[in-house]
This record gives structure tokens, sequence and C-alpha cells, in this order.
């Protein structure tokens, strides 16, 4: 059942019945439901998703803001502001939480972690892009830059401009619009060395062996990073983890249950 968080700032779903020790947070164009598998109660492994019988974890699942019934932030926020919305959620929270993070989430994550250190006793991070790629960043096509200069010249007005920007862009960058594609252009040169380096509390990097969004080598390279790191690469698994590898997340919460 969907409810308010955070003085009605965000919506999302809470599990158990208890004071929620798990926060999660989703990936881009993603809603609170991917983690039903994960928090809710657990599941048979290899027999499609029939539940055992067993407690749901006690946590809350969130919709960050400009996904799901959350609505979107008055301007094109970078991560640390979407950890500034999310941080009045740890009040209603256990005195310490896990957060749990899949892709766009876990900049979140990442970002809360390091503003938070009093609120947080776990990072469980999935398919999380934490480093910008390495050598030269990839130059736009020319077609597009034809257009992106003529429109910066006046010739070309902001629908042909617009059209280019969805043959030219990622998938990602199509679906977006207004403020939310600002948000992707934002986060996507953000950097997160300086964060990862200041989080001592324990992180576990949870991912599949064939995301091919996000490689494991990411993961391989933030434990380098990180004070106290673990990596779990799940066979067989690509990016959509909280979906696909239920029981590795699980997993990964339980060994930090406080």
């Amino acid at each position: 059942m969907l409810r308010a968080f955070a003085s009605g700032s965000l919506f999302g779903e809470s599990f158990g019945a208890s004071e929620p020790w798990v926060v999660a947070l989703h990936g881009w164009g993603r809603s609170h439901a991917d983690f039903s598998l994960v928090l809710g109660a657990p599941v048979r492994e290899g027999e499609g998703s029939e539940r055992e019988e067993g407690p749901e974890l006690d946590a809350v699942a969130i919709d960050l803001p400009g996904f799901g019934a959350t609505p979107p932030p008055p301007e094109p926020w970078g991560s640390e502001q979407y950890a500034h919305a999310v941080s009045p959620l740890l009040e209603q929270c256990a005195p310490k939480v896990v957060l749990l993070g899949h892709s766009f989430g876990g900049k979140v994550a990442v970002r809360l972690a390091d503003a938070r250190p009093d609120r947080v006793a776990a990072v469980v991070l999935s398919g999380t892009p934490l480093f910008l790629p390495e050598g030269r960043a990839r130059r736009a096509p020319a077609g597009y830059r034809a257009v992106r200069a003529l429109a910066r010249a006046g010739i070309v007005g902001e629908e042909r401009l617009e059209r280019a920007r969805r043959r030219h862009g990622s998938p990602d960058y199509r679906a977006a619009s207004g403020v939310m594609r600002g948000v992707l252009v934002r986060t996507l040169q953000e950097r997160y060395e300086g964060s990862l380096g200041r989080i001592s509390c324990p992180v576990e990097l949870v991912w599949g062996e064939q995301d091919e969004e996000v490689r494991v080598e990411v993961a391989r390279r933030a434990a380098a990073v990180l004070a106290d790191a673990r990596v779990v690469c799940v066979p067989g698994v690509g990016h959509m983890t909280p979906r696909d590898a239920p029981r590795a997340l699980r997993d990964a919460l339980e060994r930090h249950r406080p």
C-alpha cells in the first residue's frame, strides 16, 4: 500500500511490522515496486515467484523524486540534493539503517551514507554507475552537433533540436523530459570517488555477472576505494538484480541486520 513519508514529500511502501532498518532506493525510471521480492516474504528459489512462509524485512522502499508517485524536484537536482531530500526519512526509521541502492538509487545511497554516517550502519549497492567512463568521452554524432550549432545561431527552432535529441540520445534521455532530463544529464557527469573514500561503514557490492549496463569491474574498482567492502558477483544475472537476484540482495541486507 502506498504511503507518504518525510512529511509528505516522498511516497513509497513499508514492509514488516516494526521500525524500519532498511531503506531501499530504486534505479532510473523505476519505482519502489522493484524491491517487493527483496523486502517481502522470501521467495522459494527455482520456483518462480511463489512465496515461502516467513516474515518481511522491516523496511521502507520509496519513489525517488520524479519517479512513481513522488513529484519531480523543482529544478535539475544532483545526487547530493536527492540525498538531502531522502535524509528526513531516516528520522522515521531505526537509529541505524542499511541503505539498499540499485543503479541510480545507489548514487543517492552513496551520497546519503557520506552525509549521514551517524544514521547509516551499512550500504548495499547493485549495478550503480559510480565512475565516469575511462578514456576520452564519446563525442556526439556530427549530425546532432550540426543541429545544435544551428540552434545556438537561431537558424533552427526548439522543435527541430528536440527531434535531433530524441534521435541521437540514449533511451533514458529520450524517455526523460523537462526537469528530469536535466537531472539525468547532471548526474551522469558527477564523480563519486570522494564520497566513496569517506564512507567508513561496511559496503556490499552485489552485481550481476552479466550486467552490460554497469559491468562488474565497476564494483571491483569501487571496492578498492572503500574502507570496508565486499563484492558479490551473481552468476547468470544482468542489471536488474532486484528482480532477478532478490535472494542475493536480501542475504546482503541480513548480514547487517541490527
